[in-house]
């Protein structure tokens, strides 16, 4: 029996409807005014409050810090300042290196760099953005070593020096340890041989109350997720699998995914699955469960969960790489056993993303999503999360 006009409108109402409200959200630039940005990690350097960032310009040779500028003129660009020029950046982070205070920046750079560099902070907060008040410092037992890829500062416990782990990938990739001792000179010490290091992140696996090192490296015979027991009284050496064998993984992030108590891992791969290393227990034992990424998107870079929609459930937000004209970041919510997919940077502009950071930019109560994007140069973006 054919179908009735008025019925195939109705249903033609309300697939616009669904795309209306499914429209990409909302995109502000922080900086579009060098070339590759490459990665933005977040760190209140001021004290108000609000988060502050810094990223690396691969081909613009620059590392930049970000000054949250309040809540009523977080959609314009920020203010910004270059703390240091460097070839081949793939990683800026926060760090507060000599111990004075101020949060420094380390960037991490691969290519024929292949050095680790501290950019010294002024100790004045209103020299804070002046460049040359800025001081770069190669860390001497870094250079030349191998093409440095992401850095994670560390501190066994309060009081402590604080150390600096580094995850490089080959020629001589690796994951390890640079230590200051008191002439402020760094040593390297290597924990593990490495294939491509893309994460690097802390979190107590075994719940001993102690941070671990969780690690994803991407290329290799040893290719997967691991961890590192790097507890006071141990200190290993030995990475332990946790999943991903034999995928190209990618960015990771631990959260409790299906909220039942227990944090797992999610970690995009490079092509069409995202891993869900799902946690069984109290002991460090994972399943792994494949999730297929959305039609219509590129591969998988970086992930989060949180609840996108303040619906109670945590999603996935996933970015992707090799994205021209199609979904290069989205978010997912499982319904009834399936995964749904929601566009946030729609297909017209982005090629390749890079590592995300849900944080309520904004301040209306929702998260939104901050990542760069550097072959389409739209620089430092965040979305604007439409839900409040």
């Amino acid at each position: 029996m054919p179908v009735p006009r008025t019925a195939i409108i109705a249903i033609v109402l309300s697939l616009l409807g669904t795309l209306s409200a499914d429209e990409p959200w909302k995109r502000h630039t922080i900086d579009n005014t060098s070339r590759g940005a490459d990665g933005v990690r977040p760190q209140d350097v001021n004290g108000d409050g609000l988060p502050d960032l810094c990223t690396g310009w691969e081909e613009g040779s620059v590392i930049r810090a970000y000054l949250h500028p309040g809540h009523a003129n977080v959609k314009k660009p920020w203010p910004a300042v270059t703390v240091g020029k460097v070839k081949s950046p793939e990683d800026a982070v926060f760090m507060d290196v000599n111990g004075d205070g101020t949060f420094d920046v380390v960037s991490s750079c691969e290519g024929k760099q292949q050095t680790v560099f501290v950019h010294l902070a002024p100790t004045n907060p209103e020299d804070y953005l002046r460049p040359n008040a800025w001081k770069t410092q190669p860390i001497a037992a870094s250079e030349n070593q191998s093409r440095w890829m992401f850095a994670l500062p560390w501190q066994i416990e309060k009081g402590r020096d604080p150390e600096l782990i580094a995850g490089s990938k080959a020629p001589n990739g690796a994951v390890g340890i640079f230590r200051q001792d008191v002439a402020a000179t760094w040593s390297w010490h290597k924990l593990t041989d490495a294939g491509w290091i893309m994460s690097l992140v802390s979190e107590d696996i075994n719940q001993d109350g102690q941070a671990d090192l969780l690690f994803s490296d991407r290329k290799g015979k040893q290719r997967g997720v691991y961890w590192i027991d790097l507890s006071r009284e141990k200190r290993s050496q030995t990475p332990n699998l946790i999943g991903g064998a034999g995928h190209e993984v990618m960015f990771l992030d631990a959260a409790d995914l299906d909220q039942d108590g227990h944090r797992d891992v999610v970690c995009t791969t490079y092509g069409d699955t995202i891993l869900w290393l799902r946690r069984t227990g109290s002991d460090p034992v994972f399943e792994q469960i494949e999730i297929l990424m959305p039609a219509n998107t590129g591969t998988g870079k970086s992930v989060r969960v949180a609840d996108v929609n303040l619906d109670g459930q945590n999603n996935l937000v996933i970015s992707c790489g090799n994205s021209g004209k199609k979904h290069g970041v989205m978010w997912m919510q499982k319904r009834e056993g399936e995964w749904i997919a929601h566009t946030i940077s729609g297909t017209e502009e982005g090629i390749k993303f890079d590592l995300l950071q849900l944080i309520d930019l904004d301040g209306d109560g929702d998260l939104d999503v901050l990542t760069c994007e550097e072959r389409d140069n739209l620089g430092v973006i965040w979305y604007e999360n439409p839900t409040r």
